[in-house]
Formats: structure tokens, sequence, C-alpha cells
């Protein structure tokens, strides 16, 4: 099953951008995904093309129009992919997403500009508002390159070895730990004794310890996460950690 994005945004020539070169264009190329930009404008019904309106109430800014969206949105539905919409407004997207939006059919993305969408669109169709994070861009277009990065690295036989995507930042509540390679000793620096031991046992201990203690210091809303989830037994229940 070939994975399959469809973008709907005011600029289709964005796409595929960077996802037309490296592993994520190879992968274009041998058709492990496929990928269709719908230009929203076409979609207007007056003369000018428009496609957005001063906001209710006032305010800087103007606000995508619900119906030509929604036109725009109905012309591709009815293919069993979840919708999206990147605004950031939506819930913070997570490598958990990544992996059953990669291990789905595809995705449509919705990508927003100027104040956004009308607030309505979201009421009258099934659509996920998702964030890549507590900034704002320019427009929706590179928060869905962004994701659907994420998704096509994940598709069978793009990353050159099936575990390349097991052992990273986020897939198992922390941050991933230091790598390190040649030469042993750089700049008066050089690669912790451990990792040239040859004792796969100490090697494993030596890289959770390095992850735990990076999670800690550089994300303390991870490490608050993890540890709840690891004080917690099967059945849902807190317990005493030991």
């Amino acid at each position: 099953m070939t994975f399959a994005a469809t973008v709907l945004t005011l600029y289709p020539e964005m796409f595929p951008g960077p996802l037309g070169v490296s592993l994520a264009g190879r992968a274009l190329r041998e058709e492990r995904w496929s990928l269709d930009a719908v230009q929203i404008r076409e979609f207007a019904t007056d003369k000018h093309r428009s496609v957005d309106d001063t906001p209710a109430g006032g305010g800087a800014g103007m606000v995508l129009r619900a119906d030509v969206v929604a036109a725009a949105l109905d012309s591709v539905e009815g293919q069993g992919r979840p919708v999206l919409a990147m605004t950031p407004r939506g819930a913070p997207l997570t490598q958990a997403r990544v992996r059953e939006l990669a291990a789905g059919p595809g995705v449509t993305l919705l990508c927003g500009r100027f104040e956004g969408f009308d607030q309505r669109l979201f009421e009258a169709r099934a659509i996920e508002e998702v964030s890549i994070g507590d900034y704002v861009l320019s427009g929706g277009e590179m928060a869905a390159l962004v994701l659907l990065d994420a998704c096509i690295r994940l598709l069978p036989g793009v990353m050159g070895a099936p575990t390349s995507g097991v052992e990273e930042s986020f897939e198992s509540g922390l941050l991933e730990y230091p790598h390190y390679t040649r030469p042993y000793e750089w700049e008066g620096r050089t690669i912790p004794e451990v990792l040239r031991s040859g004792d796969h046992a100490k090697i494993a201990a030596w890289r959770l310890r390095q992850a735990e203690i990076d999670t800690r210091l550089r994300r303390p809303d991870l490490w608050e996460r993890h540890e709840g989830a690891r004080v917690r037994s099967p059945s849902g229940a807190r317990r005493e950690k030991d």
C-alpha cells in the first residue's frame, strides 16, 4: 500500500520541495509514497478568486473562508485518510501520532495562511488540528513538510535499516543518547571508553543512563511524563518508586 499525501494549499509550488531529495525524494521516485498538491484558490467562486475575507468583529489580517476551503476539501475526501489542519492552535505533534499516521493509508493536509481558518470549518468537517511547535510560521506549508518528512522516513524500505527509527528521541519517552564516531581523539576529546569495550550490556546501560540524564536536564517536561509512566502499573494504578 502506497502512503498517499494530499496537500491543500495556496502555494502548491512549494511541494515536494525538500521532500523531493534525499530519503523522501528517493522514496517518492520509487512510489513508496505519493503526493498531490491542490490549489485552494481553484475553488473560489467570485471573479477575483477570493479565498479570504476580513475577520468578523474586526481586527487585523484576513481569515480563510470556510466555504472555499470546504469545497477544496470535499473534492478530495472519501479516501479513508485523516484530515489534518496545520495550525498553531492545534495539538502538539508527537512521535506516537507520527507513527500512527505512517502506519495508515496517508494524510490530507490543510495549510493555513493569514489569521487562520474560519472556525466553522472545524465544526462542519472532521478535521484534526495539529501544531509542530509553540511558534508561528507564515503559513502551514512548512509545517506540512515537517509532518510529511516525519511520516515518510518511517515507511517500510525508506530508511536503510528497519531498526533505524527505533532508538531515537521520543520513541521511548526519552531523548536519544549522544553519539560518537572516528577519530577516537579530536581536539583533546576522546570517545567514552565504554563504547569501545565491546560489552553490549554495559554499552546499553550507559546509553540508557545518558538518555535519562539528557532528558532530565534538557526536557524536564518529557522526564516528568517518563517518570510518571515508569511508576504506573499495567492496570493504570500508580505505585511507589523503587
